[in-house]
C-alpha cells in the first residue's frame, strides 16, 4: 500500500481560523470525517488519525479538521448544532487542497447528526453515519432500548443468575432499569424527529454504520425501525470501535468505493452556492 504525505491546512471561518489535516490521496473521492462531541481532529484513542492513514493508502484523500473552538482551532465552541459554517468551510478547504471532485461525509454520534443536517449545503455528494445521536436522555440511565439488549444477554449468561442468586447484583439499579424499559415508548423529541427527517432527505446517499452493543446506536436502530435506512451493525460494543478499526475502515472503503449520482452531486452543488450567494 503507498503511504502518502500528510500535511496541516490552515482555514478561515468566519472570523476565526481552523486547523484540518489532509492525508493525500490520487482517487477523484475523497473522505471528510467531522469529529463528534467535543474530541479534537484525531478522535478517540487516535482513532481518527489512524483511520484516516488506512484510507489514504489505499489511494483515497482524507481531511479532519477541528471545529471552531476545539483542539487547534480559534473560535468559540458552539457545539455541534453550529457546525454548519465549520463543514462547508472544511470541504471548501478540502475541495482546494484535497484534489478530490466528489466527497463523502463521516462522522460519528451528533457528529453524524450535524452531517446529516449540514452535509448538502457544504456539498458533500454522500455520508456515512456512525452510531448517529438523536437527543439527551431525561435521566442518567442509557436508552431503554440499549437497557432492554443488557439484560437480554444477561439473561442467558449462568454467571449472571449466580451473581443474583449471590446478592450480589445492585438491586436499585435493577428496578430502574426495569421500570424504564416498561413504561410506554415516548414520542421522539424535538430534536431526534428533525434528525430522522433529515437523513431520510439524503436518500441512497446516506448510510449508516452502528457498534452493535453501542448504548447511542442500539437507541438509533429502536427510534429508525420505521424507516427504510441502509443500516450496517458492527459486532463490537465500542462507541468508537476501539477493537473493531478494521471493520470501520471496510466499512468506509466500501462506500467510498460506490458510484457516486451526477444528480446527487449536482444537488449538494446547487444548494451550496444558494447558501453562499444568500
Amino acid at each position: 500500500m503507498d503511504r502518502r504525505m500528510r500535511r496541516l491546512i490552515a482555514f478561515p471561518c468566519h472570523d476565526a481560523t481552523l486547523f484540518g489535516t489532509l492525508d493525500e490521496g490520487t482517487q477523484p473521492t475523497g473522505l471528510l470525517i467531522v469529529s463528534g462531541g467535543n474530541e479534537p481532529r484525531m478522535g478517540a484513542h487516535r482513532g481518527q488519525s489512524i483511520v484516516a492513514a488506512r484510507i489514504a493508502a489505499r489511494g483515497y484523500p482524507v481531511f479532519r479538521f477541528d471545529r471552531r473552538g476545539v483542539g487547534d482551532s480559534e473560535g468559540v465552541n458552539g457545539g455541534w448544532e453550529t457546525s454548519g459554517p465549520d463543514i462547508a468551510a472544511a470541504a471548501a478547504a478540502f475541495a482546494e487542497h484535497g484534489g478530490c471532485s466528489h466527497m463523502v461525509g463521516f462522522g460519528n454520534c451528533d457528529a453524524a447528526a450535524a452531517l446529516a443536517l449540514f452535509g448538502q449545503e457544504a456539498g458533500l455528494a454522500r455520508i456515512l453515519l456512525s452510531n448517529p445521536w438523536l437527543a439527551d436522555e431525561p435521566d442518567p440511565l442509557p436508552p431503554a432500548a440499549a437497557i432492554r439488549r443488557h439484560y437480554a444477554r444477561k439473561l442467558i449468561d449462568p454467571r449472571e443468575w449466580l451473581r443474583l442468586a449471590r446478592g450480589a447484583v445492585d438491586m436499585g439499579k435493577l428496578r430502574q432499569g426495569l421500570t424504564k424499559i416498561a413504561a410506554p415508548p415516548a414520542p421522539l423529541d424535538a430534536t431526534a424527529a428533525p434528525l430522522l427527517g433529515a437523513i431520510a432527505g439524503w436518500g441512497a446517499d446516506a448510510d449508516i454504520v452502528v457498534a452493535r452493543g453501542d448504548a447511542t446506536g442500539v437507541a438509533f436502530r429502536a427510534a429508525a425501525r420505521s424507516q427504510n435506512f441502509a443500516i450496517e451493525a458492527l459486532p463490537t460494543d465500542s462507541h468508537s470501535y476501539a477493537d473493531a478499526l478494521d471493520r470501520l475502515e471496510r466499512a468506509i472503503l466500501a462506500r467510498l468505493a460506490a458510484p457516486i449520482s451526477d444528480g446527487a452531486s449536482r444537488d449538494r452543488d446547487v444548494a451550496r452556492e444558494l447558501k453562499n450567494s444568500g
